[in-house]
């Protein structure tokens, strides 16, 4: 505990954002830097609370009591080793994830959380700015190759875990880029691409192989692949999103998110715009899907230029406090306000749209009915339209941001042919391996929809998998 005292004189102080006038304007992210010594400050706020509730709140099991000290005492260098020990990408999770760690907080219980978040970012950042990170590749090779398929935060975890076991581990990606939705999903104002390569070209120079515009079942034959490899982790991913079946759905400007997202973000990278590309600029823009993805849209659609953007939710608006139903130390399911609903836009909550409206095959209204949101047997969410509140939004462009219901069946998994849960998820045993041997999945492909967080740690525990089938053991963490 780096000062006793702390929690009782130091208030919880978060990074200061760049104004909104100014960073619409660009691609750049949001957040100015956080001077270290009141990061330092920060960090001496976090208690001898006894049990570390912070650490079973992180899936990753990060070892947050430790880092924070080694933080207050200047100790810079031990606090990455710490942080590294658990956490393949602090990077990537000190900037998009949505921190239960802090959730869990002890200090939460009666007060605002430690900054955890901030914390893990600015120390993996001292680190590569001091040349503290640096290429270590393993020092042996056990001659064994793994196929890794999917080159988001689980893939990448597994690979270079496997690659510090001495495994020659190949990432495979559909995409012309590796980073799955960190590099196309994930807009450049919340973590910039090239925050993303740095780590990418570190691992290249410790030995993970890259191999994008390689899409396993279509342009790669699944035998090929198995043949060719020692073990094979599925890691592509939940991109299968969930559609809207109202009238109109066919017309012209409604789309995905994730059709509209990567987009940009290849504009970002410096592709030139294809025919199709898809721009809010100067349109009415509606944002179906009050979530993460939501919110990237709605960001995205301000650095475009829309005339006006309204996000719609079906459920209800978050209480600004903790429910009595929603005790610490679980998730607080609570209002939150990201960087860009700060940038504008109408946020409306209990909305359910009926139809798209247009004409010449191109969308122009939406209709929608408000509704009430309640609980009905088993405890089931019910969803009831209140009578006569129909209404009506111009909408030029629509786009759909309401998850994803799982991976994708053609192609790869129907070639595997692995077995499925009833949701339709990758089934797969305790260390990760699918229902064929040698095959194993790790990430969204396996929990469906999740955190950063979860897809991380699901890598790792593929990874230590893949090395036991393997080496007949393991000693990866």
């Amino acid at each position: 505990m780096g000062d006793p005292s702390g929690f009782l004189e130091i208030a919880r102080v978060t990074p200061d954002t760049r104004p909104v006038g100014e960073r619409i304007r660009d691609w750049t992210e949001v957040y100015r830097e956080f001077p270290a010594d009141k990061l330092r400050d920060q960090a001496s706020r976090c208690m001898d609370c006894g049990i570390p509730f912070c650490q079973k709140g992180c899936p990753l099991g990060n070892i947050i009591p430790d880092w924070n000290d080694l933080v207050h005492r200047d100790r810079w260098d031990e606090a990455i080793v710490r942080l590294s020990a658990t956490n393949n990408f602090p990077e990537f999770t000190g900037r998009l994830c949505p921190a239960p760690c802090e959730g869990s907080c002890v200090l939460g219980i009666d007060a605002d959380a430690v900054t955890i978040k901030q914390i893990e970012v600015t120390i993996v950042e001292h680190a590569f700015e001091s040349g503290r990170i640096k290429p270590s590749p393993p020092r042996t090779r056990t001659g064994k190759r793994v196929a890794v398929i999917g080159s988001g935060p689980a893939g990448l975890a597994a690979a270079d875990l496997l690659n510090r076991a001495g495994h020659t581990a190949t990432v495979f990606e559909r995409a012309d880029r590796i980073g799955g939705l960190l590099r196309y999903g994930i807009p450049e104002f919340k973590m910039e691409k090239s925050v993303l390569d740095r780590r990418l070209a570190l691992m290249e120079a410790e030995g993970v192989e890259f191999r994008p515009n390689s899409n396993v079942g279509v342009n790669i034959a699944v035998d090929e692949l198995r043949s060719g490899h020692d073990a094979i982790l599925l890691a592509g991913g939940a991109t299968a999103p969930r559609d809207m079946s109202v009238p109109g759905r066919e017309l012209n400007g409604v789309h995905f998110a994730m059709e509209y997202l990567p987009m940009q973000n290849k504009l970002c990278e410096g592709d030139e715009p294809v025919g199709n590309f898809i721009s809010a600029h100067g349109k009415k823009v509606v944002v179906i899907g009050g979530g993460d993805t939501g919110a990237d849209c709605l960001g995205t659609a301000h650095r475009q230029g829309a005339a006006s953007i309204h996000q719609l939710e079906l459920l209800d608006r978050p209480p600004d406090q903790r429910s009595p139903e929603n005790p610490w130390p679980t998730w607080p399911n609570i209002f939150r306000t990201s960087s860009a609903h700060q940038e504008g836009g109408v946020r409306q909550f209990n909305i359910s749209t009926k139809r798209f409206v247009g004409s010449d095959g191109r969308v122009e209204k939406l209709l929608a009915v408000k509704v009430e949101i309640g609980k009905g047997e088993g405890g089931r969410l019910t969803i009831n339209e209140i009578p006569d509140s129909e209404f009506e939004i111009d909408a030029d462009l629509v786009l759909l941001a309401m998850g994803f219901i799982g991976p994708e069946k053609e192609g790869l998994l129907s070639q595997l042919g692995v077995g499925l849960t009833e949701r339709g998820n990758v089934r797969t045993d305790t260390t990760k391996m699918t229902s064929i041997p040698g095959v194993f999945a790790a990430g969204d492909m396996v929990r469906g929809q999740s955190l950063i967080v979860w897809a991380i740690q699901e890598g790792r525990e593929a990874a230590r998998g893949i090395d036991e089938y393997l080496m007949g053991s393991t000693e990866l963490p």
